[in-house]
């Protein structure tokens, strides 16, 4: 892990004892050196395969000791091991399995006979060997049945050699090739995978998207894949490591060697090898969907404000739905603006009369179907209202025009909204409402505190991945959970507003107390306090430890309870604002008091520099929201269909999802365009997450509307120009969304992008194309793109085009 031994030993030991990631990172840094949440969380990773590793081989030795087979030698070599594969290597010969060939061959007493081949002993020809071993009552009618059934031993023992399966293992995985060809059975038909057919790349670079939809093709019966290596230049290798020499026995151990590979070898290591690109593609792929996950989760809210939710529907109509500042539910109607003009003007009517009912800050319609078209309804609507309000009579009509004056409409991603609304929990929040008001709650809370919301939906159900239905399910869930649990608490938690399930995220807590906290505070009312926590059944020391420094009590009877200070160092920042000689609310809250603290007179063996700097941030800024300032997307009125797009506009854009191959880009219209990784910036790319994020703004060009498929292809780089640079030729050729036709925009899961096969294979390089790789791939190194907020990408949301300010060399060796 590059780690210090004593950091991960701390760290371990903090895990083992049952403390949380959160917790370790934020209030535990003098112990394990400061280490960040991601480190953490790789020590307790590697610490639990090690634990799995250690189990596994007690349980081999045992059964190899059992059967009395168990040499120092082998005992050494076990212990040795590292690996789960290589452990399993050295036990695949005492493992127990079904009959084979080589068991029926010893059971005829041809043993001996494998034995002579096996060590090439000189003598006899292998013919006059084999004759000894003739017995027709054990079923050896001739000498060539001896050879053949030695032959089957010594190739079960080929194929349980340790070394022999390393090598071949090996070279599958550096030296192999995946090859898919279309099944034969598809001849003359069309298909999403038709990308795939007649494809081949190398086992270690192909991508995890690439492989993912290599695998589905297979799954679904279009594809037939295999993985290709140099046969006769592996056996070669393989008869090199036997020690196979010019003896009697030469042909036989060839003969046997070569049905080991090919009967057996081979097979299972392809199988291992799959395995292992399957187990590195699901690690790619769930960590690309963790990274939009956190990034869709920490985006900026509106806050508490009033907010009128709006679920589009065209033939059974929108649903509003109203909320108050902290979320709760006030009233709903349902409106049919898109069922003719009579019923456009009588829903604009009851629109209008309702927001002035409940004056909300915002409305937010959700994305899905009719989206845009509701939402340049609900402008028309405030429009036509705001003058009718100013130009009416009396002071009522004024002020309700002045009240719809001051409302943002935004347009709200809506996906896994229906997921909640139909969940246990949307039942359990609002039993007697019908499921399409209960999304309109949803899209509504999602404006004012994405992460509130988000957090009572399962992660795969917002859909910000890719392949994430093919993927390990078990990993993908611990994985998102570790997401959200991390975004959580780097908020922070108002307890006396939370949900159940935004509290069962907070470290320590879980579902069962986080409903006890609830059921607490709707009998007895608002935690005047963290302590008065103590209260609920189950929330003994040790959950309160790990949880209070999370939750925020505002106006609390503790000046701190309201930030991030554990409640473990109130006394020390009592002491501190003593010596100050000030009253401890007077220093909360004070930054020009905060930074006279002289930090050497608090440092002991248990309280660092670290915490120390915390306290006085924290004291400085109590219970800051670490999220960014809300903004709403300014998306073109003009354009609301596909229809309406046309190769060379200029959008404004927000990064719905970030793939290995590109990012999907909402510009107002039903379907997501991509920005293939190759028009990302004007300079060599490599990884998308470098340049663009989940959330975020940015300028793009439309390079071409595919109206049949439904597919929309956008650029970054805002003028037109001669295309990409070798560096960039070299990648676009083999992602996804290439060349200009075949860009689709996918659906917000990123799922459909492998269905629709917008992936073209790379195939086969020239010497040329790698040189060229290679160039960009410095290019851009020494360009910076390792920053994601680099100037390149500023500037290329001015409208720059992506051009790039001069860095001081001596500012880029600090980052």
């Amino acid at each position: 892990l590059s780690l210090a031994p004593v950091r991960v030993e701390a760290a371990a030991a903090l895990l083992e004892d049952g403390a949380s990631v959160p917790f370790i990172a934020r209030y535990r840094k003098e112990a394990t050196g400061g280490l960040d949440e991601e480190q953490i969380r790789r020590i307790e990773e590697r610490h639990a395969y090690l634990l799995d590793l250690e189990k596994r081989r007690a349980a081999i030795l045992e059964s190899i000791s059992a059967q009395g087979k168990l040499t120092d030698e082998l005992r050494a070599r076990i212990l040795g091991c590292s690996i789960k594969a290589e452990l399993e290597d050295l036990y695949l010969p005492f493992k127990p399995k079904r009959r084979t060939r080589a068991m029926a061959a010893r059971e005829k007493g041809l043993e001996p006979l494998a034995d002579l081949m096996w060590q090439q002993v000189d003598g006899p020809g292998p013919l006059e060997a084999a004759a000894a071993f003739v017995d027709p009552d054990k079923g050896v009618e001739t000498p060539e049945e001896a050879l053949a059934g030695a032959r089957d031993i010594v190739a079960e023992r080929v194929a349980e050699d340790a070394p022999v399966r390393g090598l071949v293992r090996q070279a599958y995985a550096k030296e192999g090739f995946i090859v898919s060809e279309m099944a034969p059975d598809k001849e003359g038909q069309r298909t999403k995978f038709e990308s795939y057919y007649g494809f081949r790349e190398g086992v270690a670079a192909i991508p995890s998207h690439r492989f993912l939809a290599v695998r589905r093709g297979e799954k679904e019966e279009v594809l037939k894949t295999r993985i290709e290596v140099d046969e006769e230049r592996l056996l070669a290798r393989v008869k090199a490591l036997l020690g196979l020499c010019s003896s009697p026995w030469k042909a036989q151990l060839e003969e046997a060697v070569l049905d080991a590979f090919g009967r057996l070898v081979a097979p299972s290591v392809d199988t291992d090898v799959r395995a292992d690109l399957k187990a590195r593609a699901d690690e790619e792929a769930i960590g690309v969907f963790a990274s939009n996950l956190k990034n869709l989760l920490l985006a900026p809210p509106l806050g508490a404000q009033g907010v009128v939710g709006v679920d589009p529907g065209l033939r059974t109509g929108c649903k509003c739905a109203a909320v108050d500042s902290t979320g709760k539910y006030l009233g709903a109607i349902t409106i049919f603006p898109h069922q003719g003009e009579e019923r456009r003007k009588r829903a604009a009517e009851e629109l209008l009369a309702f927001l002035a009912r409940h004056r909300p800050r915002a409305v937010a319609v959700g994305s899905g179907t009719a989206g845009r078209e509701t939402e340049a309804f609900v402008r028309e609507a405030l429009r036509e209202g705001c003058q009718g309000g100013q130009g009416g009579q009396g002071q009522q009509g004024g002020q309700e025009g002045q009240d719809l004056a001051g409302l943002t409409v935004v347009l709200v991603s809506e996906a896994g909204a229906s997921v909640y609304s139909a969940s246990p929990i949307a039942r359990e929040e609002f039993p007697e409402l019908d499921v399409t008001i209960r999304g309109a709650i949803s899209i509504a809370r999602r404006l004012q505190d994405p992460l509130a919301e988000l957090v009572k939906i399962e992660p795969k159900a917002i859909g910000v991945g890719q392949y994430q239905h093919d993927v390990n399910q078990g990993r993908l869930k611990q994985k998102l959970d570790d997401v959200v649990e991390s975004c959580v608490n780097h908020v922070g938690v108002e307890v006396n507003t939370a949900s159940a399930p935004l509290l069962a995220h907070v470290a320590g807590i879980g579902e069962s107390v986080a409903r006890r906290i609830v059921a607490h505070r709707e009998a007895s009312g608002a935690f005047p306090s963290r302590a008065s926590l103590r209260k609920v059944s189950g929330v003994g020391p040790r959950t309160f430890e790990q949880a209070a420094g999370f939750l925020r009590v505002r106006d609390g009877e503790h000046p701190l309870d309201a930030s991030a200070v554990h409640p473990e160092r109130y006394e020390l920042v009592t002491r501190m604002a003593l010596d100050l000689g000030v009253e401890l609310g007077e220093l909360v809250g004070n930054p020009d008091l905060a930074k006279r603290i002289d930090l050497g007179r608090y440092l002991t063996d248990e309280v660092g520099e670290p915490t120390l700097r915390d306290i006085v941030e924290e004291l400085c800024k109590p219970g800051r929201d670490p999220r960014d300032s809300f903004e709403a997307p300014a998306f073109r009125e003009d354009v609301t269909r596909l229809e309406d797009l046309s190769p060379g506009m200029i959008l404004e854009g927000v990064v719905s999802n970030v793939t290995h191959f590109g990012a999907f880009v909402s510009v107002g219209v039903k379907q997501d365009g991509l920005v293939h990784v190759s028009q990302l910036s004007e300079r060599f790319v490599k990884d998308p997450a470098e340049v663009v994020k989940v959330g975020e703004r940015l300028k793009v060009r439309v390079l071409e509307v595919d109206l049949e498929r439904q597919r929309i292809s956008l650029s970054c780089r805002l003028e037109a120009g001669p295309g990409p640079r070798p560096a960039d030729r070299r990648q676009g050729a083999g992602e996804e969304g290439a060349s200009p036709k075949g860009r689709g925009s996918g659906d917000r899961s990123g799922d459909r992008s492998g269905d629709r096969s917008n992936d073209r294979p790379r195939g086969s390089e020239s010497r040329g194309g790698r040189e060229g790789g290679r160039e960009g791939g410095d290019r851009g190194r020494r360009e910076g793109h390792g920053q994601r907020e680099s100037r390149g990408v500023k500037d290329r949301r001015d409208g720059n085009g992506g051009g790039f300010r001069y860095t001081p060399f001596a500012d880029l060796l600090k980052r």
